[in-house]
């Protein structure tokens, strides 16, 4: 059986719109009683086609799965633009998301 078939439910509370920041911040929980867990990338489809976004400019993290699974809990920001979302948004973040490149350090040497 695979795992994208199985319903999904997402439901959104602490609401709050976020003017200086451009964006909408929100706690999801997310109830998926016959699956183990739920990828990021599937939770921001979901949450720009329930918020009418795009979905590059959805941030989704802090993800826990609740002991005995069915019910996760994590936090979500849906950006009012693109632009908005790289400037606030953390570096890493926006490389997980692949809207900004990883900076290649070279190793520090003892």
């Amino acid at each position: 059986m695979a795992d994208r078939e199985q319903p999904v439910t997402l439901r959104t509370r602490k609401f709050i719109r976020n003017p200086l920041l451009g964006r909408k911040q929100m706690v999801v929980d997310v109830l998926h009683p016959s699956r183990p867990n739920v990828s990021k990338d599937e939770l921001r489809g979901k949450l720009a086609e329930l918020y009418k976004a795009s979905k590059d400019s959805v941030s989704v993290f802090g993800f826990r799965t609740q002991y005995g699974g069915g019910k996760s809990t994590g936090f979500a920001l849906i950006y009012d633009s693109g632009e908005a979302m790289k400037k606030f948004e953390p570096h890493y973040r926006l490389v997980r998301y692949g809207a900004a490149t990883k900076v290649e350090k070279a190793s520090r040497q003892q």
